[in-house]
């Protein structure tokens, strides 16, 4: 066997040394200390190339090619990414050996409500137990390192906060303002734009309330103009009261420009008896996905007779032609077209009194309840309902009062709803930015009906 020994080797030219004959041979550096590579220079393992022997310093190789989504056994030294959303399973530890370490994360923050167990082997501990341990909030992550036989894995890092980048929306349009520190409130009026400018992912969502136009009331011992549809939707992520009829998930934004539609009220009957006029349907109001359509009319007396409209809520029949108390005219449907929640109720049924010709229009639809039918005091319009969205309870979508050909003006329903006109006084319109629907026109010349309430938008959502 032959010997060189040589003080120092130096490369002479190129770019690369290399030292060893190829496939197949070992090198075999032997002293106390080596030493690789020089000051700001790199070390690198070629290509598809192991190492051994160096040991861990505390960290995993992250499995980014293999989500896991059911039970499987985990490797020392890796870390997995745990997709939960289909269903609970298992992450079963390998057999434990002293430093031996495990990580997991929960990759779609799903552990809150599909956990992830995870499991020793044999008789294996986890913290001094030979027992399952169970992941199960959302967003977590861990580290377990295998002790010794008393303690068996321990978690050594535990992440149970959620942190994702550019998570929380920011936003412009309508009038903002904030609410218990942490939510912004934009309401709009009128038509606008409401431009999403940053955030993504799970946090990215927003409560909404969308109401549209109610619809205008009748003449001539008409029917209540139905409230504007109602549609509300509450995210976990803004909590408030919603009202009773609020879907329990708001919308996911994405950056970008979403138009505002802000429906206007229905006229009412502005021409006396017997012109041929008749009451508006509401306007529709949008945002994003979501739609309110409008309040339906009120019915009308002769010149000629007409049916309550439909619509969100819908509007009342006329009482006008009916003997003893039959229906003459059918009253509006609501929640038409319709969506889940319904966006509105059904408006009522007027009712003609003989033989005095007294009579009694139906009452407007309300987002909370139907209109009133057939009352001798009046039809009232249905109720509407409350949301403190903007951190302020108010009642909106309340249906139109049927009007009166008697004595008394008919209440209209709460959230807006206009007063129906009787012999003495005159019809109501509905309130502005409510959706309430436009009282009926009384009995009596100038059998004016009250236009319906314009609509309105609000969007809520945390923005830190």
């Amino acid at each position: 066997m032959s010997t060189i020994k040589v003080n120092k080797l130096e490369q002479r030219s190129g770019c690369t040394a290399t030292v060893g004959g190829g496939a197949g041979k070992t090198v075999v550096v032997d002293a106390t200390t080596v030493t690789l590579g020089r000051c700001g220079g790199a070390v690198n393992l070629a290509s598809g190339a192991s190492q051994t022997g160096f040991g861990r310093t505390g960290t995993v190789d992250w499995q980014t090619g293999s989500i896991k989504t059911s039970t499987f056994t985990a490797a020392n030294g890796e870390g997995y990414f745990a997709n939960t959303a289909g269903g609970a399973f298992t992450m079963n530890l390998p057999s434990g050996s002293a430093g031996a370490i495990v990580s997991v994360v929960d990759y779609t923050n799903t552990f809150q409500t599909n956990n992830l167990t995870i499991s020793p082997n044999g008789t294996d501990k986890i913290a001094g137990t030979n027992a399952n341990a169970t992941l199960s909030t959302e967003g977590q992550s861990v580290t377990f390192v295998f002790v010794d036989s008393t303690e068996g894995w321990k978690n050594t890092q535990d992440s149970t906060s959620n942190v994702v980048g550019s998570a929380f929306i920011t936003a412009t349009g309508g009038t903002i303002t904030t609410v218990c520190t942490n939510f912004k409130v934009h309401t709009f009026t009128g038509p606008g734009t409401f431009a999403v400018t940053g955030g993504s992912g799970p946090a990215a969502t927003a409560s909404y309330l969308v109401v549209a136009g109610g619809g205008g009331g009748g003449k001539d011992r008409s029917g209540g103009g139905g409230a504007g549809g109602y549609r509300e939707g509450k995210t976990p992520a803004t909590p408030y009261t919603a009202s009773p009829i609020a879907s329990t998930s708001g919308l996911t934004l994405s950056p970008g420009s979403y138009p505002i539609t802000i429906g206007a009220g229905g006229p009412g009957v502005q021409a006396p008896q017997p012109a041929s006029s008749d009451a508006g349907t509401g306007g529709v109001s949008t945002f994003s996905t979501i739609t309110s359509a409008g309040g339906g009319r009120g019915g009308s007396g002769p010149g000629p007779f007409s049916a309550g409209g439909n619509g969100g809520s819908g509007g009342g029949s006329d009482a006008y032609g009916n003997p003893s108390g039959a229906p003459n005219m059918a009253a509006g449907s609501g929640n038409t077209p319709p969506v889940s929640p319904p966006q509105g109720n059904n408006g009522g049924v007027g009712v003609f009194n003989s033989p005095n010709g007294s009579g009694r229009g139906g009452g407007g639809g309300g987002a909370g309840a139907a209109g009133t039918s057939g009352t001798p005091g009046g039809n009232p319009g249905g109720n509407g309902v409350t949301s403190s969205i903007n951190n302020t309870p108010t009642a909106r979508g309340g249906g139109g009062g049927g009007s009166n050909c008697g004595s008394g003006g008919v209440t209209g329903g709460t959230g807006g709803g206009g007063k129906g006109g009787c012999s003495s006084s005159g019809s109501g319109s509905g309130s502005a930015n409510t959706g309430g629907g436009g009282g009926g026109g009384r009995g009596c010349s100038p059998y004016i009906g009250g236009a319906g309430g314009s609509g309105i938008v609000i969007i809520r959502y945390k923005f830190q």
